[in-house]
């Protein structure tokens, strides 16, 4: 009789055990069930093909008023042409998370916003009128950087810009590289888009294991590993010299577009807050999100649902920017401690999402970490 009790009561506690709510980012059961295939519909149909189809439109505009203003170089024909660019740019900040599929075999986000731009060897490829886009060595020699430079760094008076595509000695090789340039991020774009307008589109909804191969998997991680390394460390961690106790001011996104640099990150912060959210792009319809995910896991941090933690931090960041100077290099060089508190800010969510998140999804981080969590 004593064995059948402890027996029955060993039983018991093991009932009992299963049928608790988990905490600090243990999932439950009924995980396995949550449909991955809405959720990778929603992502594809409702957030990552609809912003690639609105990016390629201003792309497509961004091309047109290249080529506008080679022909004609004036101060009117600039203004237009930096005010593309500046569209483009803010819009790019709208698609640079997906990596995935086409974007990521071809190193999309790489060739269209590695920066700071090499200005030596731009100038030196414009006045040899010998260079290869394509090759992964030129990253940091187009892309959205090139043009801010060739539109606002080139001089410091408009009049003078204008002459480096009108009356210089190498004005033609001048508008020729701009227009290179710009082609390409058109171009690139519009493939990535109809990659996905093609099978990919399927091939990726369609994959719901939860492998390391799965799309879930595979999707998280580089949307993590770019919330981490291009928003928090390329965006605010460098220039702020974070890693280093160093400020780099001039690695600071549009160095030469004065006003610029706080509209893409705020814009960046938008999409990676939207997209957790499973918010459709240009509405406020929500779909099947990670927020869906960790709420029908239960997950919870310190008795509080870890999607309202990030949710909530995503906030803070906001109202964190709010101190931010429009122009990130003016911030830097002035009261760098409002960058490194945007930096602090950021590095909150690098947890919630890389070890949190990952956790309760039962996700492996597949990406090089070098700074620590």
């Amino acid at each position: 009789m004593t064995n059948y009790n402890q027996f029955f009561s060993l039983v018991l506690v093991a009932l009992m055990l299963v049928s608790c709510t988990s905490d600090d980012g243990e999932r439950e059961e009924n995980g396995n069930n949550f449909d991955r295939g809405a959720l990778l519909e929603n992502w594809a149909d409702n957030i990552i093909v609809p912003s690639f189809q609105n990016f390629a439109l201003y792309t497509e505009d961004l091309e047109a008023e290249t080529e506008a203003f080679v022909q004609d170089p004036s101060e009117a024909s600039l203004a237009q042409l930096r005010n593309s660019f500046e569209e483009a740019y803010i819009q790019f900040q709208t698609v640079a998370p997906f990596g995935v599929g086409m974007a990521e075999t071809v190193n999309y986000r790489m060739f269209l916003n590695t920066y700071p731009v090499d200005v030596a060897t731009v100038k030196s490829k414009i006045e040899s009128g010998s260079y290869n886009l394509e090759l992964p060595s030129s990253y940091d020699e187009q892309g959205f950087p090139a043009l801010d430079f060739l539109l606002n760094g080139v001089a410091e008076q408009d009049a003078d810009i204008i002459e480096y595509y009108s009356i210089h000695t190498d004005a033609s090789n001048y508008g020729e590289y701009l227009q290179a340039v710009s082609s390409r991020i058109n171009k690139l774009t519009q493939d990535v888009l109809v990659h996905w307008q093609g099978s990919y589109r399927d091939d990726f909804v369609s994959n719901t294991g939860s492998s390391t191969t799965g799309s879930v998997d595979r999707f998280t991680n580089n949307y993590v590993m770019y919330y981490e390394k291009h928003l928090r460390t390329g965006k605010i961690g460098i220039p702020a010299g974070a890693f280093t106790g160093n400020p780099v001011p001039q690695n600071v996104e549009a160095l030469y577009s004065q006003d610029l640099s706080k509209d893409l990150y705020l814009k960046a912060v938008e999409t990676v807050k939207n997209f957790f959210n499973g918010k459709h792009f240009g509405s406020n319809v929500t779909g099947p999100s990670y927020k869906q995910y960790l709420d029908h896991l239960n997950t919870v941090k310190n008795s509080t649902d870890l999607s309202s933690l990030i949710n909530t931090q995503f906030d803070a960041i906001e109202e964190q920017a709010n101190d931010l100077n429009n122009n990130f290099l003016e911030q830097v060089q002035s009261n760098n401690t409002v960058m490194l508190e945007a930096f602090d800010a950021l590095q909150k969510n690098v947890v919630l999402l890389k070890v949190d998140m990952l956790q309760a999804l039962s996700i492996s981080v597949d990406y090089v970490d070098t700074d620590g969590d």
